[in-house]
């Protein structure tokens, strides 16, 4: 299954806005690539894509430089490294399993679902990180107690990105 042309066009806005450097997108096969702040837009086609791609991929904006798509065998994703944080290596880390934007609560008008002190199980749900339009609900994945929010409502948020520490149980 190949992304929609309108798919595509919203993950170059949400690399744009990040501080990803380069994005790489595999999903049966298919491999999109994707690399800014180069110097020189340049387009590569190898095997079989569907026209629209490449169409895509001529129109990206100037900040995207480099888009790829290419037909390969698909290999797991590489998690980004989170960054260390001083002493906290009794805490448990929640974090980001997508690139989107960070919200604190299920709209703008309703309570935010932890705040620093809240008391969580493994399933309770801490966060939405929406991603192309979809809301994806985080839960805490631990019981214990939140100690830090690490990042802001409505910030984009990157894949393994910290936002939460957490005191087990």
């Amino acid at each position: 299954m190949m992304l929609k042309v309108q798919e595509i066009r919203e993950l170059i806005k949400l690399v744009d806005q990040s501080s990803l450097d380069e994005f790489v997108y595999e999903y049966e096969g298919a491999k999109i690539k994707m690399k800014k702040n180069a110097a020189v837009e340049t387009v590569a086609v190898k095997k079989q894509v569907t026209p629209e791609s490449v169409v895509v991929a001529e129109r990206t904006p100037a900040p995207v430089a480099a888009v790829e798509v290419k037909q390969e065998e698909p290999i797991a994703p590489q998690a980004q490294p989170a960054q260390p944080a001083a002493d906290t290596s009794n805490l448990h880390k929640i974090t980001s399993p997508m690139v989107g934007t960070f919200y604190q609560s299920p709209s703008p008008d309703a309570d935010v679902y932890v705040k620093v002190g809240s008391k969580v199980s493994s399933d309770s749900v801490v966060c939405i990180v929406e991603a192309m339009k979809l809301f994806n609900e985080i839960e805490a994945e631990v019981n214990g107690e939140i100690v830090e929010i690490l990042v802001k409502d409505g910030q984009l948020v990157e894949y393994g990105q910290p936002l939460f520490l957490v005191k087990p149980e």
